[in-house]
């Protein structure tokens, strides 16, 4: 208790300091006094009588010093002090200090706009959700296949087992069409189960949740909850909106509820627009019921484990249950495992793909950081320079070292807490800016990426601003704590901050600039010819005057067979119209958001090995398909009018397939099984990228889309029309079928398979935007060192000039001493850019990570960005009038 009793009268000694130092004062002055009388009483004079006191009461100053001590913290207090003199410098210079923070604000800033992303993206995705550092994805693993979503009897299954999660979640993203009055529009949602929004603790802004009863049932529940900006946008914030109905794919669906603002969906990347229960999938899914379907692996699962379990825990428990599933269902099962993830490595959505580009761009801010600080510190040198006069004289009217050294550090944190939140303020504006560099996506996809500026962002943020006060401003502090007073004192002062040390300490600083500019010049050269290696790989199929389109029949209510008929129509009428070549229909468009269907196969002939289960990806597509796409036929021939229904069961397998399954033979006439059914190859065709450019080969196959019809689909037409042009004529001829129909806008193939490079896009426009701030800081740094050596060398430029030199050996010899410092810092940063670029082997696509190409590059911004820096200064050099420096 007295110590506790201590520190709060030191405390509050912060804040009564003057009214506690004034009765201290007064009293001293009273003991002062009642002595003084007692002298004068004893026969003193008063003059005589105030000497003594004083000389038996002792020194008082140094007896309120002791006081203050005992009474406040002596740290706190002198804190104030240096605050409040950083404050007064600052307003009397404030140019530099903004010149600075604005350094400051870049280097703080960037750093805090990725926290946000990293923040907002990986690791706290859901920022509704309840007890979000409990929820994992459940991921299936399929041998060396990668991940793959589960199975809804398997979901449920493993629900049933669990002793150590508390919830499962599962969820289907789905594209449909919304209707409301007249008009349709497309919508991305989200198939749930019933218990969807209750596990995840988000309570609905209006209305309710779904119930258990409506989680069974075949298409028995068509009621929706819709999201606060469907709401919003499309029903002009309705509070009577509960209980009306919208067409959802046709059906009319109940609104029962609508989420609240901050909450979009469970899918990384794009907004969810509606919920439906997953008993409504049928509905919405035109491959077949799957919710009876062990072998369907449909769907994304979320956990939530129970308090206090582990993660390792929990999947030992599951993987346990995989093992029995397998045992019990062995032709759906076998070699199907299971991993927990956490959020930032789902591979269901955009998260896993952002991971690298977010950890690119973390590196370089750091480095901007850096370079941030340098820049600083070195203005902050320059400046020291200044004070020559004031630091001499608080240290000969007896200021310690560590005095004057907490005093510059005070001023360096004065300087990283305005850039703070400065870069707080820049990261809140920029929170939404990978959205922007977003490629256009289908009408209806709302895309979602955003940051999140929370208190761990902001304690990120702080010790970033701790970071950069030790790294910028301890350096030339700790300089100037090494003055020799007495040299100083004779030389006039001109000693204090001058000298060899300091040039050397501010070569070093531009140096470190120079080096990691050329680091991140390097690293941006390298990701573009990477970008420019992906679009330039072939695609597997032709990306040059093939148009994509298509016309949503599903949500028109189109029955399979009125569909098949309204989609020969349509071709026949599209078919003969200028320009087109030829159309076809397909399934599944490669590189697009809807995925392919993926089954097990059994090959006959083919012996699997023990934990082997053949599976294989496969696309229905119509006549011409091939020949359209640009995928050659290496056997066999391709699918006709003729293969339809009533023939016998046909597939076309790529190249790949058919070097697993048929090694070293002919595959055409071969069969294999495709649930239940038994399917004849009829041809080989060339293997093609199905996903990405940069997928794994796996087993693929196509079948005709008049045997297996869906449908929805994408219409393909090779044409040379533009897709303007060809949008116009599709829209007659839809509407002459159906005046209801409308095409979507079509777009060329190229812009379709571009939109699938886009975070290999980001990382190099954020690169390329962060290693131009860093060269703009070099730029500065270099600028204010060589500024700084032609102000300080006036004198011996004026009496160069008196001798002869004119202003071209001045031009030269400046601009060769700030050449020299770039020739360093491209040195030690080529040394450098050797060692960190290979580190990025796996994010290059036939790169090199030392590719010479980049290096040059580099080397020739550098190289111009510092012969601008260094002509301004020395430009100034030549302008100098002789006579007028020698008079002075």
């Amino acid at each position: 208790m007295p110590r506790l009793r201590a520190w709060f009268s030191r405390l509050i000694g912060l804040f009564r300091k003057n009214r506690r130092d004034a009765e201290m004062s007064e009293e001293m002055q009273q003991h002062v006094d009642l002595l003084i009388e007692r002298n004068i009483a004893a026969g003193m004079t008063p003059d005589e009588a105030r000497h003594t006191a004083l000389r038996e009461f002792g020194r008082v100053e140094q007896i309120k010093e002791i006081a203050r001590e005992q009474r406040v913290w002596c740290w706190a207090d002198e804190f104030l002090q240096d605050l409040r003199f950083g404050l007064r410098m600052l307003r009397r210079n404030p140019g530099f200090f903004a010149v600075a923070i604005l350094c400051l604000t870049i280097g703080i800033g960037t750093n805090a706009a990725v926290f946000s992303w990293i923040e907002g993206i990986l690791f706290h995705p859901y920022s509704a959700v309840a007890h979000e550092e409990r929820l994992y994805v459940l991921a299936g693993t399929s041998g060396a296949s990668g991940f793959n979503q589960l199975s809804y009897p398997d979901c449920v299954d493993l629900q049933k087992n669990s002793t150590l999660i508390e919830s499962f979640i599962v969820d289907q993203l789905i594209a449909t069409t919304l209707s409301i009055g007249d008009r349709a529009e497309r919508a991305i949602g989200g198939l749930v189960m019933p218990n969807y929004f209750e596990v995840l603790g988000v309570r609905p802004f209006l209305g309710r949740g779904f119930t258990p009863e409506e989680g069974v049932g075949k298409n028995a529940h068509p009621v929706a909850v819709i999201s606060y900006g469907t709401w919003k946008n499309r029903y002009q914030r309705d509070r009577d909106i509960i209980g009306k109905t919208q067409f959802l794919n046709g059906v009319r669906h109940t609104i029962v509820g609508v989420t609240p603002e901050n909450f979009r969906g469970t899918f990384v990347g794009v907004s969810f627009q509606f919920w439906v229960p997953l008993s409504m999938q049928d509905t919405f899914d035109p491959t077949g019921y799957k919710l009876e379907d062990r072998g369907a692996r449909a769907f994304e699962s979320f956990v939530f484990l129970k308090p206090g379990v582990t993660a390792r825990q929990a999947e030992e428990e599951l993987s346990a249950i995989a093992r029995r599933l397998e045992a019990e269902f062995p032709e759906t099962n076998r070699g199907h495992g299971l991993e927990l993830l956490p959020l930032w490595r789902s591979p269901f959505n955009v998260a896993a793909e952002m991971l690298p580009t977010l950890q690119i761009a973390a590196a370089v801010v750091f480095f901007v950081l850096l370079i941030a600080c340098a820049n600083v510190g070195t203005l902050l040198l320059v400046r020291s320079l200044l004070r020559r006069h004031e630091m001499t004289t608080r240290l000969a009217l007896g200021a310690s070292r560590e005095r004057l050294l907490q005093q510059l550090l005070t001023e360096g944190l004065i300087l990283s807490i305005m850039a703070t939140l400065g870069g707080i303020i820049v990261a809140y504006w920029c929170r939404n800016a990978l959205v922007l560099a977003f490629p256009a996506q289908a009408p209806g996809i709302i895309v979602n990426l955003p940051g999140q500026i929370d208190w761990r962002v902001l304690l990120a943020s702080a010790g970033v601003c701790v970071l950069a006060t030790m790294v910028f401003a301890l350096a030339p502090a700790l300089q100037v704590s090494k003055v020799n007073l007495a040299d100083a004192i004779n030389s006039g002062a001109s000693g204090v901050v001058g000298g060899r040390g300091r040039s050397r300490l501010r070569s070093a600083f531009v140096l470190i600039q120079m080096s990691l500019s050329f680091v991140l010049i390097v690293g941006a050269g390298l990701l573009m010819q990477s970008l420019r290696q992906i679009q330039r790989a072939p695609a597997g199929f032709s990306t040059e005057d093939v148009l994509l389109s298509g016309v949503d029949l599903l949500s028109a209510g189109y029955k399979p067979d009125r569909a098949m008929a309204f989609q020969d129509q349509l071709l026949e009428r599209v078919r003969p119209l200028p320009g087109v070549e030829s159309a076809t229909f397909a399934r599944v468009i490669p590189f697009g958001l809807r995925d392919f269907s993926s089954a097990p196969i059994a090959v006959e002939g083919y012996q699997p090995g023990p934990d082997e289960r053949p599976t294989a990806d496969y696309n229905q597509v119509g006549p011409d398909y091939f020949a359209i796409m640009g995928i050659a036929m290496l056997r066999g021939r391709e699918f006709s009018r003729d293969d339809d229904a009533r023939r016998r069961l046909v597939a076309i397998v790529d190249e790949t397939m058919a070097a697993r399954y048929w090694p070293g033979k002919d595959p055409v006439g071969g069969r294999f099984q495709l649930k239940d059914q038994w399917l004849e190859v009829i041809g080989v065709a060339k293997r093609a990228h199905y996903r990405t450019k940069l997928e794994t080969t796996k087993p693929f196959f196509y079948m005709p889309l008049r045997q297996n019809f869906a449908v929805q689909g994408g219409l393909l037409i090779r044409t040379h029309e533009t897709p303007v042009a060809m949008t116009a004529a599709l829209a007659e001829a839809v509407h002459a079928l159906d005046p209801n129909l409308a095409p979507v806008a079509a777009i060329t193939m190229q812009e379709h398979v571009d939109r699938g490079t886009y975070t290999q896009r980001l990382a190099v426009t954020l690169l390329a935007l962060f290693g131009g701030m860093a060269l703009f800081l070099a730029a500065i740094g270099l600028y204010a060192v060589m500024s700084y050596a032609v102000s300080q060398s006036t004198r011996e430029f004026g009496l160069r000039m008196a001798l002869g030199a004119n202003a071209a050996d001045l031009l030269r010899m400046v601009m060769s001493r700030g050449l020299l410092l770039t020739a360093g810092g491209l040195l030690f940063g080529a040394i450098a850019a050797l060692i960190l670029t290979g580190l990025m082997g796996n994010l290059l696509y036939k790169v090199s990570p030392r590719d010479p190409i980049a290096f040059g590059l580099a080397l020739i911004v550098m190289i111009t960005v510092a012969l601008i820096a260094c002509f301004l200064p020395a430009r100034r050099a030549t302008r100098i009038d002789p006579v007028r420096v020698l008079r002075t």
